[in-house]
């Protein structure tokens, strides 16, 4: 804009006079435009003392706008996360958040109208149901149309191959080593429900999971229901499959290090065969290579492996469930191939209980019967002094 302003005082002060100046050249109030607002922050998430001073000299940088208020026509303001106004914004209290409105669902993404209309010459030969599962799914309306992912659309058109672009930008090795903190049960990410002030909360002395991952996208809103008081909650899942297999997978690799990527081939060709010699020995080897970063607190439970598995199957892109209901329990986990089905128990060895009887005693497989697959029954127990898998047993209906 050739202005001449002083360039040695703090930075609020610089915001400011630039402000000032811009009015005072052109006669006119200034619109202000910031994208990635919380950049200096996320780029240290984890290093708490740095994000903190960097948050304080945003806080500082972000006030002029409220300062300079009769100055300003209007600002806008768009970042990853979304901070407590207590945090960062204590100074600019009139900021309006449309991140959930309705009118403004559709604004971060291509609606499938939009990839219909405006891409129609590069979709020839194009599977656009494969499109829409691994890269649709994102919403903040329940009553609007999800939107595509626009990084991932673009590189795919370029290509037409399907990989996980956007993932594979920016892998989330913050949220790795949060939910390994916090010990965190993976199989939760299919199914979580938060109140409206969680998605709310943002702040880096205080970073619950669920929020870190909705606001970063790796959790989408599936639904939206209300309460008898009029409370609003969400029910949070993955958005698509590039980010269930994607976050799982960098997940497992935390759990097992290099060691799982050469093993993931053999156990994917043990399933499709019904190898359960080989499977066995490498679950074994699998278990036996988990970091020992992981609590022995939360080892000591049949949750932790069931998680542990669930995220090597995701992480593969293979169909598994996690705590599949019945109409007389609970199965812990299903496997699903093109033409097996693998039902999954789990226990400790305190636990004196047979997993296979269980299965076949509840009749957990009566649920598949009629889907024409092969169906086995696979009991795995757990011992308590070497973290391993002592018992694998199996049995095929």
């Amino acid at each position: 804009y050739q202005l001449s302003v002083s360039t040695e005082d703090e930075l609020p002060n610089i915001f400011r006079d630039i402000i000032l100046a811009l009015v005072e050249k052109h006669k006119q109030k200034v619109v202000i435009l910031i994208d990635e607002y919380d950049k200096p922050i996320l780029d240290c998430i984890t290093d708490v003392s740095t994000a903190t001073t960097n948050r304080e000299i945003l806080k500082g940088f972000y006030s002029v706008i409220k300062a300079s208020d009769e100055s300003v026509q209007f600002a806008f303001l768009t970042g990853v996360s979304k901070f407590t106004k207590t945090s960062i914004f204590s100074g600019l209290n009139n900021l309006h958040d449309i991140t959930l409105e309705r009118e403004f669902a559709n604004v971060c993404g291509y609606t499938h109208e939009d990839l219909l209309h405006y891409f129609a010459e590069y979709l020839d030969d194009v599977d656009l149901d494969e499109v829409k599962r691994w890269y649709n799914g994102y919403g903040w309306d329940t009553d609007e149309p999800k939107v595509y992912n626009p990084f991932d659309v673009l590189k795919f058109l370029n290509s037409k191959k399907y990989k996980p672009y956007w993932f594979e930008s920016g892998t989330p090795t913050f949220l790795v080593k949060l939910i390994q903190e916090k010990d965190y049960y993976l199989p939760e990410l299919e199914n979580i429900t938060v109140d409206e002030s969680l998605l709310s909360t943002f702040d880096i002395q205080d970073l619950p999971i669920e929020s870190v991952l909705w606001q970063t996208g790796y959790l989408t809103i599936k639904n939206q229901f209300s309460d008898e008081d009029n409370c609003i909650f969400y029910q949070l899942y993955y958005p698509n499959f590039e980010v269930e297999r994607s976050l799982n997978s960098v997940i497992f690799r935390n759990y097992f290090g290099n060691n799982s990527v050469s093993l993931s081939v053999h156990v994917s060709k043990a399933l499709r065969e019904s190898n359960f010699i080989e499977l066995e020995k490498l679950f074994k080897s699998l278990f036996a290579g988990i970091s020992y970063q992981y609590s022995e607190h939360i080892k000591n439970y049949e949750g932790f492996y069931g998680s542990v598995i669930y995220a090597f199957f995701k992480g593969l892109g293979l169909n598994c469930t996690i705590e599949d209901h019945t109409n007389i329990g609970r199965i812990d986990l299903t496997l699903q191939l093109r033409e097996k089905l693998y039902v999954f128990e789990f226990k400790m060895a305190h636990h004196n209980e047979s997993p296979l009887q269980q299965i076949k005693t509840r009749k957990y497989y009566e649920k598949y019967m009629n889907q024409g697959k092969e169906i086995y029954l696979v009991g795995m127990v757990f011992d308590l002094n070497s973290k391993n898998l002592s018992v694998f047993e199996w049995e095929e209906v």
